[in-house]
């Protein structure tokens, strides 16, 4: 070997040596520090543990499995009315305070005011059904006039949307 060459090799060699100490400076620097972070201590860090280690779907097999099946939709059902606006109630005058006020008492999109015998009537004409359908699925009239489907509060059961249009129908009429 050349000189030259020597002497690359001996400034290579240390330059990687010299990196491998600044990798290990740099390693022990950060567990320094972390050592000295406070440590978070959670208590329920086991039941989320064991949380997310669940399975996440069941297989229902046989007749003990339809039970434990008709079981857990049962549940589901009981979660689903549980998640229905406004606690399930049919109030009409609550639901409408709720929802429906907002347009219904402006006349947004072209909804007809509450209490306007005028521009209730040819909705009334049509019937309560045919209002409840349109309340229900949304409508959009020949004048432009905009129902979007339950007031755009998809969490509105059917009862609850025809008891709205009941009272909104019976303070108009």
């Amino acid at each position: 070997m050349s000189k030259s060459d020597q002497s690359f090799l001996r400034q290579f060699s240390l330059l990687i040596a010299g990196l491998g100490v600044l990798t290990l400076v740099l390693i022990f620097t950060a567990w320094t520090i972390y050592e000295h972070e406070p440590q978070e201590i959670d208590p329920n860090a086991a039941q989320h543990l064991s949380a997310s280690l669940a399975p996440n779907g069941a297989v229902y097999a046989g007749n003990t499995g339809r039970a434990a099946m008709e079981a857990a939709q049962e549940a589901a059902a009981k979660a689903a009315a549980a998640q229905v606006a406004f606690g399930g109630s049919t109030d009409g005058k609550t639901i409408f305070n709720g929802v429906c006020t907002s347009c219904h008492t402006a006349g947004v999109l072209g909804a007809p005011k509450l209490g306007s015998k005028e521009a209730w009537a040819p909705r009334i004409a049509e019937g309560i059904n045919t209002l409840v359908e349109h309340a229900i699925n949304g409508y959009h009239g020949p004048d432009g006039n905009t129902m979007p489907p339950k007031g755009n509060y998809p969490s509105l059961n059917d009862a609850q949307v025809k008891a709205a249009v009941s009272w909104m129908v019976d303070q108009s009429k």
